[in-house]
């Protein structure tokens, strides 16, 4: 009877389906397209807020750590980007948030965070990232972080220490864990969470907080480990912020190399002192010259071309475009290669040489 009435309903809603119909009425209804709906928005910083987004039917819950593509229209332009899950999944209300830092010049970050208003309807893909901690969680470890770097590990926090920490419970033949947390910020009014860390850092007995203020005590480096956290290369590392941290912290990292895992918020690029070439954008006739170490995405959109983009990292290999003459260096290896008819992602290539692109 059921299959009946289902035949009927499409036969009468032909061309559409009755989904589609749900659809208009509430757009998270939809089953052909992952979307969410913004719930709310809540300043973290000056130049940092939370976003609480219900997402639609077929979300499926992530791991603490993870990342999402967001995408979101501006001025008619469907952009995508990445961010971190700030919080932990399956939370009572079902919705997720992700914190954004609004950056200089950055168009989706800065309408995110300071345009974006509840009822605003958002596109999304799945969750995805290594950035997580195993089953069951190493009983020593150690987050250090910096700036929009504590987002992961906000929801990485938040299932290692329980919400009760002052009376918390724990899986039988399950120890405690002695977690530290190096944070490094501006000042303490930069500290993105910066009430809710201090906060559980007082109530838990098994989180241990160091704040690095950078613009009075300086850049925390490497060798400052020693006195804030002796036993780290000892520890079970997750690092997260900004590349130069990143690439300090590896460089000096002594312990077993899957002890260490590392998130980059942007892709890491070899330097390099090759020349570039002019690129010829064939659908839209745009040109530009471009140097060696410039991704072509970059080189495209300066030129005014619709560039399609992902996460812009060479991890969803959504930033793509078909090369039709010419030769490209992958920006993380160094390798250049590049073949007529080739799909070359734009946002971790090069231009090696003069370059047509069918874009």
């Amino acid at each position: 009877m059921l299959g009946k009435l289902n035949h009927a309903a499409q036969w009468l809603s032909t061309p559409l389906l009755p989904e589609d119909y749900l659809g208009l009425l509430d757009p998270l209804w939809s089953a052909e397209e992952l979307r969410g709906r913004v719930e709310g928005v809540c300043p973290e910083t000056a130049d940092a807020a939370t976003l609480v987004i219900r997402p639609s039917r077929g979300w499926r819950a992530h791991r603490p750590g993870q990342w999402v593509r967001i995408g979101v229209d501006i001025q008619g332009r469907r952009h995508w980007r990445t961010y971190s899950l700030s919080s932990p999944p399956e939370r009572p209300d079902g919705c997720f948030t992700i914190t954004v830092k609004a950056i200089p010049d950055g168009l989706v970050s800065t309408h995110l965070a300071r345009r974006t208003a509840p009822g605003t309807i958002v596109r999304l893909a799945g969750p995805e990232g290594e950035f997580v901690v195993p089953e069951p969680p190493p009983p020593r470890p150690l987050f250090l972080t910096a700036g929009s770097g504590i987002t992961p590990v906000m929801a990485i926090l938040s299932g290692l220490l329980p919400g009760d920490t002052a009376h918390p419970t724990w899986p039988p033949g399950q120890e405690p864990p002695d977690v530290v947390l190096v944070h490094s910020a501006p000042t303490p009014q930069d500290v993105i969470f910066g009430a809710r860390l201090r906060h559980l850092a007082a109530r838990s007995p098994y989180l241990r907080l160091h704040e690095r203020h950078t613009r009075s005590a300086g850049r925390l480096s490497p060798a400052d480990l020693a006195g804030l956290c002796p036993d780290w290369a000892q520890r079970s590392v997750w690092a997260c912020g900004p590349a130069a941290m990143l690439d300090e912290v590896a460089a000096h990292w002594t312990g077993p190399a899957d002890r260490l895992c590392v998130e980059r918020f942007r892709p890491a690029v070899l330097a390099s002192g090759e020349a570039g070439g002019r690129v010829r954008f064939t659908r839209s006739g745009r040109e530009a010259d471009a140097g060696g170490a410039t991704p072509l995405l970059t080189v495209g959109e300066d030129a005014g071309v619709l560039m399609p983009s992902g996460c812009r990292m060479g991890i969803c290999h959504s930033c793509v475009g078909r090369l039709r003459s010419g030769r490209v260096r992958d920006l993380r290896t160094g390798q250049v290669h590049g073949e007529a008819g080739d799909l070359i992602q734009t946002c971790v290539s090069a231009a090696a040489g003069p370059i047509e692109i069918e874009l």
